[in-house]
């Protein structure tokens, strides 16, 4: 039995036994015959684009079959109705009828396989076809480079003894998608050279490609070219235009070209957002978010990850929440790539059970997703739960890829599980054959740096097969002053410092390591340097959200208008840690003064300014989060230990390194930071 109960002899026969009466009366009226064929493929072709199949076979059988040419109506509803397997019908229909050469007919069957994917069928009906023409031909290189056959599209485009527009730009646009940007702008200019105007798409293309080769003065060239073309106000253009602008960091051109055109729609309203994200301008992309909303477009999930993003970067958690309630709204809470940024908001903020709930919600969860959520535990200190996770991805046979990976390394540098990290960074090369990056390895010499190997993770530095760069230099000058190791500290820092001779964090961790070792001549030394060379100390930033509203504090807090009471509440509560035990670290100053000033100097450090503003502003009982920009000093990480216990509050300080929970006296990192 065929399509709608028939079989093929049954379908043959109700073809062939049509003398209507209305027939009969055209023969003799072939003026009204045409007319009344007219309409009938007029109500054929309306029902089919409705996608009332069944009803257009039904009604008009004896059309069909006198005109084969409305096969290509059927065929397009099936195309659109998404249903190959009634496609696979109506062509067992199309051999029967016997015009199944004819290369209309054909080239429509040629599209119906190849927009399903269904290449072995493209293929048989293409060598198959005793006539092809440039569509025919066009719609099998749109096929091959959808199914990533490249090699086989590249043939058969070389093998065409004409091309026409259309051709050039699936070819342009096919090698573009699988990241060809070389060889498609190649196609381009050969394109241009011939005098072809292209599509918006393959100009979309291009830049898209010039984007991701960071080809700058190509980009310009295309842009040119677009202007010269009348190009310039097309949304689509415009957009991959100011993406191309963005990508090679010429925010302020990329920003030119979205203002210029005449019309905005949601594409250019979120390359605009992605644009200043990528420019650090996070409270610019919550601007855009606003403006955007007001100006009537509904967000869509690379908004949302735009802004939930930035949120994450900001810390600014009530937003957060905002944001996430309004994905909830729009139907996109549910989209992997926006769970993705959920946990990592949360997480960044402080509220690590809010990331697990909303990783739990996702059914659907790529390496993406698992990967951010072993990143989470492992940047709150939970290093156990990232590998118990990392294990259940293994179990059900999740992929993994180098991301994963650096999210566990990660966490097993950060809660000292130096053997687990060095059987994971082995499994990671020899089980699933991934090769390690300068990522891995600088987390590999946290993990023995951490665990004072410096000498083992020194040896690995200069033994890697990849060119270390500062920060792998940074991370092992930081153990040195953990360990208060001197003598490394010393070759570690020329190493630092011959890659980047302005690099100020250097100069600060080698100044402490000599300063805890009472080598006030060679602090000296490192402090003249500083000044010789120029080079500024990056001031110590903390902020906290109170009411919605960020708080900033620089050391010493100058700028703050209630300096005088907070630092009021400070003495006291210094008064009352002092009664408890606490006492100074001073050997994390690095000028030689005396205790008194030291002690002055430790207590104006931005954190504890921070905190005590939000102990002074919030309910009793209420967690507090406070992010800083620098790692938080040994003095500062003891005092916060003290207050939580003090004000029975839970504290949660974010560095930037890690979190840092502080609960009833204790801090989650277990002092290992």
């Amino acid at each position: 039995m065929g399509m709608f109960g028939l079989s093929r002899r049954s379908f043959f026969r109700v073809c062939v036994s049509v003398p209507t009466v209305v027939q009969i009366v055209l023969l003799h009226k072939p003026t009204c015959k045409m007319t009344t064929f007219r309409i009938a493929k007029e109500q054929f072709a309306t029902l089919c684009s409705k996608g009332h199949v069944r009803e257009a076979f039904e009604s008009f059988v004896s059309e069909i079959w006198e005109e084969p040419h409305l096969f290509s109506n059927l065929l397009q509803a099936c195309v659109r109705l998404k249903s190959v397997s009634l496609g696979k019908q109506i062509h067992s229909l199309i051999l029967t009828s016997g015009c199944s050469s004819d290369k209309f007919i054909s080239n429509h069957l040629l599209n119906l396989y190849s927009k399903f994917g269904e290449l072995r069928a493209s293929v048989a009906l293409f060598d198959r076809m005793p006539r092809k023409n440039i569509m025919s031909c066009n719609i099998m290189i749109k096929a091959y480079l959808e199914m990533g056959n490249i090699e086989s599209a590249r043939n058969l485009f070389d093998a065409m003894p004409e091309r026409n527009i259309a051709t050039w730009n699936a070819m342009v646009t096919g090698l573009a998608k699988f990241e060809m940007n070389e060889e498609s702008l190649i196609i381009f200019s050969r394109m241009n050279e011939l005098g072809l105007v292209p599509d918006e798409y393959s100009l979309g293309s291009v830049l898209r490609g010039c984007a991701h080769l960071g080809a700058l003065f190509a980009g310009q060239q295309v842009h040119a070219y677009v202007m010269k073309c009348g190009f310039e106000f097309n949304l689509v253009v415009g957009c991959s235009l100011a993406h191309m602008y963005m990508k090679a960091r010429s925010m302020d051109d990329g920003e030119r070209v979205i203002n210029c055109m005449p019309a905005y729609n949601l594409v250019a309203w979120n390359t605009l957002m992605a644009g200043k994200a990528q420019k650090g301008s996070f409270e610019g992309v919550l601007d855009q978010y606003c403006k955007m909303k007001k100006a009537g477009f509904r967000p869509d999930k690379i908004t949302f990850v735009s802004v939930i993003s930035s949120c994450s970067e900001l810390a600014i958690l009530g937003q957060g929440k905002q944001i996430h309630a309004e994905a909830i709204k729009a139907g996109a809470s549910y989209e992997v790539s926006v769970v993705s940024s959920l946990v990592s908001m949360y997480s960044r903020c402080g509220c690590l059970q809010e990331s697990f709930k909303s990783f739990l919600e996702c059914k659907e969860r790529d390496v993406v997703l698992w990967s951010s959520m072993i990143a989470a535990y492992g940047f709150h200190g939970q290093g156990e739960e990232a590998i118990k996770l990392f294990n259940q991805m293994e179990q059900e046979n999740q992929p993994v890829n180098e991301v994963t990976f650096l999210s566990l390394l990660y966490a097993c540098s950060h809660c000292g599980l130096k053997d687990k990290g060095l059987d994971f960074f082995d499994m990671m090369v020899k089980k699933y054959g991934l090769g390690a990056r300068l990522k891995h390895y600088t987390c590999v010499v946290d993990l023995l740096g951490r665990s004072g190997c410096l000498e083992e993770a020194e040896a690995m530095i200069r033994s890697m097969p990849v060119k270390a760069d500062a920060i792998i230099w940074k991370t092992l000058l930081s153990a040195c002053k953990l360990h208060k190791n001197a003598e490394i500290g010393r070759r570690v820092a020329a190493e630092v410092l011959t890659i980047d001779p302005q690099d100020s964090a250097s100069y600060v961790l080698l100044a402490n390591i000599y300063s805890s070792a009472k080598r006030w001549h060679n602090v000296s030394e490192v402090r003249t340097a500083m000044k010789d060379k120029m080079v500024k100390k990056e001031p110590g930033v903390s902020w906290v959200e109170v009411k919605n509203q960020v708080h900033q504090f620089h050391m010493g807090g100058e700028c703050h208008p209630k300096l005088v009471e907070i630092n009021q509440y400070l003495e006291q509560l210094t008064s009352e840690m002092k009664k408890r035990g606490y006492v100074p670290d001073t050997n994390s100053v690095l000028h030689d003064m005396d205790n008194e000033e030291k002690e002055q100097n430790l207590r104006h450090h931005s954190e504890k300014l921070a905190i005590s503003f939000a102990l002074m502003s919030t309910p009793v009982g209420v967690p507090i989060r406070v992010m800083k920009n620098l790692r938080v000093c040994s003095d500062c990480h003891v005092a916060i230990k003290y207050i939580s216990e003090i004000k029975n509050v839970e504290i949660i300080v974010r560095d930037s390194s890690r979190f840092h929970h502080f609960k009833n006296g204790t801090c989650s990192c277990g002092d290992y930071w």
